[in-house]
């Protein structure tokens, strides 16, 4: 029975085929704009993630902060790094970073680039690997030796391309130094920085041959994610508090960052709004269902001598309930699955538009099938009511 009333729901909505289709626009907008808003949303997650995790997991950033506009920041420096080792429980490593524009020379070839003085803990906590080479040895690190390690970007703008650059002499300003390694591609910084467009030496020759200081542009700090990074960083706060000589009451002239927890409030802030825009658009559902209703309803008045026949002839009323209530599911299923098509289109052009990665969400899809074929039980069960609760002889008298 159940597939003799599909065929005949099939028939009726082919027979007025452009009807059916305009009838589940509605369905087919919502479900589109629900999965495009869910699955942009699960990219912009994604794409926020990485850029976070360049940062480096478990990680506390600290950098100086003006607090006074007559004076500039007071910068930190090695002996800070020191200090914090020595003295934070639960600290795996303390690295420091410093940095400035250069230009970037190799056999002719011109580019400008950013030098950055950077330790092998540097690159551990920021999770940075290596695509060809070598780190620092231990000993470079300690005498500033004119070394580096350039990134993809640099290796691509002034480099023969598909030769190795280890070995070669690279020039930066007016310092040379020999290529050991190129290291992985990172996510790109804030601020429109392009983070492998850069060439790492180590600290203290940057300190020494660039900035002509002993001060740090900012300091990365591992941890040990089995300690509360709470108590970690209260202690860190007051530690530096303490070596920068603030009284009780004066602010902070610098700013810890806690990736861990930006990540969690960034992840969780996305999923309210990805949450919030969704169900918006999932108004347009209800929309749908409403006009799935109103469509049925006017096929049960046009078909009213034809539900008297088959009443007459001996159908039961559960029978024309139940063709009815198929014909509603049926075209909310096929408005469902058109906009599931289209909802991966919209999606994949939008996320490559803006450029975020597509994250494709089968749950999200099969969740939107099957609301839509609930939408056509809810909003088709009353006009199928209607249609099995005629009279057979005032059907029939229906003109």
């Amino acid at each position: 029975m159940l597939g003799t009333t599909l065929l005949l729901a099939l028939a009726e909505i082919r027979r007025h085929l452009l009807r059916s289709f305009l009838t589940t626009i509605g369905i087919i907008i919502g479900v589109s704009a629900v999965i495009t808003m869910v699955t942009l949303g699960n990219g912009a997650t994604a794409s926020i993630k990485e850029q976070i995790s360049a940062l480096g997991s478990n990680v506390f950033i600290v950098f100086p902060q003006q607090v006074d506009d007559s004076r500039q920041p007071r910068p930190l420096d090695l002996d800070d790094i020191t200090a914090v080792r020595e003295q934070i429980a639960g600290v795996k490593s303390v690295a420091g970073e410093v940095s400035t524009s250069v230009k970037a020379v190799h056999n002719g070839q011109d580019w400008n680039s950013k030098v950055e003085g950077v330790s092998g803990a540097f690159m551990d906590a920021r999770g940075i690997g290596m695509d060809e080479g070598r780190r620092f040895s231990a000993a470079e690190e300690a005498a500033g030796a004119n070394v580096c390690i350039i990134g993809p970007k640099v290796y691509q703008e002034i480099f023969v391309t598909d030769a190795s650059p280890i070995g070669e002499r690279l020039r930066l300003n007016d310092v040379s130094c020999v290529v050991i390694g190129m290291f992985h591609t990172r996510a790109n910084g804030g601020q429109g920085q392009d983070d492998d467009n850069s060439v790492f030496m180590p600290i203290k020759n940057v300190q020494r041959r660039f900035i002509g200081s002993d001060s740090i542009g900012y300091m990365v700090i591992s941890y040990d994610p089995a300690y509360d990074s709470g108590t970690m960083q209260d202690a860190l706060i007051g530690l530096l508090r303490e070596r920068r000589r603030l009284q009780e009451g004066q602010p902070n002239d610098f700013n810890v960052l806690d990736t861990a927890q930006v990540n969690d409030a960034v992840s969780s802030a996305v999923g309210v709004l990805t949450a919030m825009v969704s169900a918006i658009a999932s108004i347009s559902l209800l929309v749908g269902g409403v006009g799935i209703m109103n469509i049925m309803l006017v096929s049960v008045t046009e078909r009213t001598r034809e539900i008297g026949i088959r009443l007459a002839i001996g159908a039961l009323a559960r029978e024309v309930r139940l063709q009815f209530l198929t014909e509603a599911v049926v075209l909310c299923c096929f408005g469902g699955l058109v906009g599931i098509v289209l909802g991966f289109v919209f999606s994949f052009a939008a996320a490559k538009a803006i450029d975020i990665p597509f994250v494709f969400s089968p749950f999200i899809n099969v969740l939107s099938f099957v609301i839509s074929a609930l939408i056509g039980v809810v909003f088709g069960y009353f006009p199928a009511r209607r249609a099995a609760a005629l009279d057979p002889i005032e059907a029939l008298r229906h003109e």
